[in-house]
């Protein structure tokens, strides 16, 4: 296909597992009809071949992700050293906070949510582990759009931008100056733009030889959480993760 998407056999086996989400881990058969839209045939020819294929696992007539795609995802370089190295700093930046710290990759036009930390006081944000949010809704995304690569930015700007709350900034031309401003001070802003109630400042994260990698957020309640007086924090815990990132990256070379 033109536009890259898989097609055939691939695209019904990742429309399968794409039905699976943090929410639901076990999925019956109508349900996977209902999510897919595949007819009844196709549908179990589908699971049977994810089945023999140790991606699914079958349990009294109910569907689940295997230990399998597990440990492919756990394979993958990047998110799972990002991970190892961000954790610790992630942590430092809780303590010092006491606020809902977030850690961000992108993966086309959205952020995929990699780390979540908070206690069960901390607001009460949209995302999720492993959950998705447009990339303009979120001070997380602004962050990897404006330090990000130019197709995707000028792919973002040209829009449409959806709205996920009232304030959801929707106008390319407002975007674009925040996108400008994130360059010049390093942070970026939410204000209730991915959820009503919350308020958000982030930093991005930076490897030398693939320029933006992730981004760190906290988030906190609107009628209490001042983004900008955690600036500098968040700020540091960004570098920290960076920097880390560099020194590996070094130590791989010699």
């Amino acid at each position: 296909m033109s536009d890259g998407a898989p097609s055939g056999v691939l695209a019904m086996a990742l429309g399968v597992l794409q039905s699976f989400s943090v929410e639901d881990t076990t999925l019956g058969f109508a349900e996977l009809q209902r999510r897919t839209g595949f007819a009844k045939s196709t549908l179990h020819r589908v699971l049977a071949d994810l089945v023999a294929a140790r991606l699914l696992d079958r349990v009294q007539g109910r569907y689940r992700l295997s230990g399998l795609v597990f440990e492919l995802g756990m394979r993958a370089s990047v998110e799972r050293g990002l991970l190892e190295v961000a954790t610790p700093l992630l942590e430092d930046l809780y303590v010092r906070t006491h606020e809902l710290v977030h850690l961000g990759t992108r993966e086309g036009s959205e952020v995929v949510y990699v780390a979540k930390m908070g206690g069960h006081r901390q607001a009460d944000s949209p995302s999720r582990l492993g959950g998705r949010m447009p990339l303009h809704a979120t001070a997380i995304g602004k962050v990897l759009l404006a330090h990000g690569p130019a197709e995707v930015r000028g792919a973002t700007l040209r829009g449409p931008l959806e709205r996920r709350a009232p304030r959801t900034i929707t106008h390319a031309d407002v975007l674009s100056r925040q996108l400008s401003e994130v360059v010049a001070q390093g942070v970026a802003y939410e204000y209730e733009e991915s959820a009503v109630g919350i308020v958000c400042v982030a930093a991005g994260i930076f490897d030398p030889a693939d320029g933006i990698v992730a981004a760190v957020s906290v988030t906190g309640p609107v009628h209490r959480f001042q983004p900008a007086r955690h600036a500098n924090s968040v700020r540091a815990a960004a570098a920290g993760i960076s920097a880390t990132l560099g020194r590996r990256a070094e130590l791989r070379e010699r």
